[in-house]
């Protein structure tokens, strides 16, 4: 199969308009597809698998590819049921739009907001597409609560610390915000079609089906009234909600979320508003993809250690949470939160490697990897950032672990060779690092 691949179906002139799943892989409560159906004409959604993207993943057994491919699938079957359908096409959107418009007599194409940079390009050039051919994309807000200039500082400035956001936020925050968007009641109004259209498989794709479970889309009411207990300890089994994969690709509603942790546990939802924080801080200063928030860190002499970034690469420090961490990484593609704040800071810290290396890293292995918290987090933890950890605040990896795994639980799992002879010696000496992060970061800022 070509990389541009068309389902086959025939040229249709009834006037209708497109929905286009992207990060919102769900029917129910997503708000693009509730305009589209609201709209005056009958609605055939799609799905492209972007070769822009899809070429650019080293791993051909990844499987956020796999779960989107089946989150896909899934949706299809849904539309089926409905007696309509889910073309899916293989190529690039300006490409596969093209053939759309030639197919199909569309008037208006409806989508959800992205916010990452290369998304907001794409979405450009496909309006510019769209209007050449008197057709218009209109996009909404779904993937957050509030959005670009929604939440602002009373001088209309954009936030860049979270505290004062976070409050302005639930100061706003109403249930005209937290309300479904009732695509239920609309479903008749889907493009009605008995023609089936072809569909790639994973292979097609160019890419390795793996058997793998990933995580329930459910939320479980009992993980959030203990979470603000649970959730520093990585041991604890179901401390978290395990649902980065669901939000980062939409299968599950930030919407409804929201309503459970606003009624649950205050500290889960300000999980949630951290991710807003972090999506606008992107909208507003996408520079932040390649370089620090703060300009003034670039002037810190990072380290090149290409031996050092492979030992942290591979959890072999010597720092048993640190290399836990990885080890799990590696292995499940996830990481638990409060271990991802001491990977990071140690990387940045301990071994004076830039942000930008181990936020890439994460890119490729996290399965729940979103841009906007990955870049805003590593910032974060290397001080680099918007509202940052101030640089001289740097985790002591042995403190943290007793601290979050007194037990060793979570050590045990990821490291069976730990408290042997088998076990490495630490790569680095924790008081030499921080003297030496404390010295570099100081004369770097202190440069003019």
């Amino acid at each position: 199969m070509s990389k541009f691949s068309q389902p086959s179906y025939k040229v249709n002139k009834e006037p209708i308009n497109l929905f286009w799943f992207r990060r919102d892989l769900r029917l129910h409560d997503n708000a693009g597809l509730f305009e589209a159906l609201k709209s005056t004409r009958p609605v055939l959604p799609i799905f492209i698998f972007d070769t822009l993207i899809l070429e650019k993943l080293e791993d051909k057994k990844d499987k956020r590819v796999q779960f989107i491919y089946e989150s896909v699938l899934s949706l299809k079957a849904d539309l089926n049921k409905l007696g309509s359908d889910l073309l899916i096409y293989h190529g690039t959107p300006l490409e596969i739009f093209s053939h759309l418009l030639k197919t199909f007599s569309i008037q208006k194409v409806y989508a959800n907001h992205d916010y990452e940079p290369q998304a907001k390009e794409r979405d450009n050039k496909v309006s510019e597409l769209l209007r050449a051919h008197n057709c218009q994309l209109l996009t909404f807000k779904d993937q957050v609560i509030f959005e670009k200039t929604e939440i602002v500082a009373e001088n209309g400035n954009p936030y860049t610390v979270y505290t004062p956001y976070k409050n302005k936020w639930l100061q706003s925050l109403s249930d005209f915000y937290l309300k479904s968007y009732p695509t239920k009641n609309y479903q008749h109004l889907f493009f009605k079609t008995k023609d089936i259209s072809v569909t790639p498989s994973l292979a097609d794709l160019g890419f390795i089906s793996e058997s793998w479970i990933y995580p329930a889309e459910e939320l479980n009411s009992n993980t959030l009234i203990k979470y603000a207990q649970n959730r520093d300890y990585p041991a604890i089994k179901n401390g978290t909600s395990l649902l980065g994969l669901h939000l980062r690709f939409g299968t599950v509603s930030v919407r409804e979320l929201a309503r459970e942790g606003k009624k649950l546990s205050s500290v889960w939802l300000s999980e949630l508003i951290w991710r807003d924080f972090f999506m606008q801080v992107l909208w507003h200063h996408p520079q932040v993809v390649k370089q620090s928030f703060k300009a003034k860190y670039e002037r810190i002499s990072w380290r090149k250690s290409p031996d050092d970034f492979q030992a942290w690469q591979e959890g072999k420090t010597g720092y048993p949470l640190v290399d836990a961490g990885m080890r799990e990484l590696n292995s499940t593609g996830h990481m638990h939160n409060r271990v991802r704040m001491v990977v990071a800071s140690f990387l940045t810290k301990h071994l004076l490697i830039h942000w930008l290396e181990g936020e890439r890293y994460f890119a490729k292995k996290l399965l729940d990897y979103d841009l906007a918290a990955n870049n805003g987090n590593w910032q974060w933890a290397a001080g680099t950032g918007c509202d940052a950890a101030p640089y001289f605040r740097i985790f002591n990896p042995q403190s943290q672990l007793e601290k979050f795994d007194p037990e060793a639980k979570y050590i045990k799992t990821w490291l069976p060779e730990w408290g042997t002879k088998a076990y490495r010696t630490p790569i680095v000496d924790h008081n030499f690092a921080r003297e030496r992060c404390l010295t570099e970061f100081k004369k770097g800022l202190s440069l003019t």
